[in-house]
């Protein structure tokens, strides 16, 4: 540690990533990336006249893009905000809404980005625990807080709560922010989206990096309330006025307008997702029923999770092992395509004999 670091930063434990191996040919399942290329109408706006215009800074307010989203969502411009992908999102929304005197509340198998945030805004917390099956409780929730966030579908486990059970809980908790991240809802969970209108303490966060094939492009959303959106925008504009450059909001636009694509794809993964659930079982894999683009799947009796990843990794195909409580048994394992997916179960099979 460096003497001139100063004491918050000494303290954070930061998130850790999935790995990105420098090591071509290994087939990698382990980050949740599609599988699929862009809309290939995002060719079409990097253009030589869009990258000339690089040298102009970006509209701060990224209007073309809110007015995209709101569109497809049925709400006003008013009502989304956009960022530098779901976690600079997430990451404004813990310093407007959750700094509060009362613990913010969220499960304690989850995304792990969410401690660090906490860490580093000083965001009091309470972690609840997700039940035997590894599902949500919301009836845990129903307690006093200083505003509550989960995924949904959740991750690393990819279970989806109905979107009546989150209804239930915004019409009980009215005086906090609900966050819900939605960072996978395309692949078969119900967004709560919908809800924004009724709820005015309901926030949704969604990402361009799963579903529309946008990883490498970093660019998240928010929907929620007028003031909901308010208090973003004015951390954001403390922060960073323009955080969305202009060919990654060209690109944003025609990925959610070609809705087509966006189905073509999101219903390969979700077909690919239920071949591959069907095959891990036949190996004798429990899996976690997913809503995800990935499946989570606790290894069969008498293998070691950790010993399986190495040897699948030796194989050149790389999934993610979280060595933690009540995950150190299970793989997560991203959808890639279906010739990918045979090769992993080819080489499970092999490992398995």
């Amino acid at each position: 540690m460096s003497r001139f670091w100063s004491e918050r930063v000494r303290e954070l434990e930061p998130y850790v990533p999935g790995e990105q191996p420098k090591i071509d040919g290994l087939i990698k399942l382990n980050t949740n990336e599609s599988p699929f290329p862009p809309s290939p109408r995002v060719r079409d706006v990097l253009t030589d006249g869009a990258i000339d215009k690089l040298r102009l800074y970006p509209d701060p307010n990224s209007s073309a893009l809110k007015q995209t989203i709101a569109d497809y969502y049925g709400l006003k411009p008013e009502q989304t905000f956009v960022g530098n992908g779901s976690d600079e999102v997430l990451a404004f929304a813990f310093m407007a809404f959750f700094q509060q005197p009362r613990p913010l509340l969220y499960p304690d198998i989850t995304y792990s980005f969410y401690p660090v945030y906490c860490q580093l805004f000083d965001i009091d917390y309470e972690m609840l625990p997700l039940a035997d099956d590894l599902s949500i409780n919301l009836a845990d929730y129903r307690r006093e807080n200083g505003g509550i966030i989960f995924p949904n579908p959740n991750a690393p486990t990819g279970r989806a709560l109905p979107l009546s059970d989150i209804e239930a809980l915004l019409k009980e908790n009215t005086d906090s922010v609900v966050l819900i991240d939605e960072a996978y809802v395309d692949f078969g969970a119900e967004s709560a989206a919908q809800l924004v209108d009724r709820y005015p303490n309901l926030l949704v966060t969604q990402t361009l990096s799963k579903s529309r094939s946008l990883a490498g492009l970093r660019l998240g959303f928010a929907l929620g309330s007028v003031e909901l959106i308010e208090g973003l925008e004015r951390v954001k504009n403390s922060f960073n006025s323009y955080p969305v450059d202009r060919l990654a909001e060209a690109a944003a636009i025609v990925a959610i307008e070609d809705d087509d694509y966006f189905r073509q794809c999101r219903d390969q993964v979700i077909a690919t997702r239920e071949w591959t659930e069907a095959r891990l079982q036949e190996l004798g894999f429990r899996t976690v029923p997913s809503a995800a683009n990935f499946v989570f799947a606790r290894v069969p009796e008498g293998e070691d999770a950790a010993e399986l990843s190495r040897q699948l990794r030796d194989a050149r195909i790389i999934v993610r092992y979280f060595n933690k409580p009540r995950l150190s048994e299970y793989l997560r394992i991203s959808i890639g395509s279906d010739t990918e997916m045979q090769a992993l179960i080819t080489a499970l099979k092999a490992i398995l004999s």
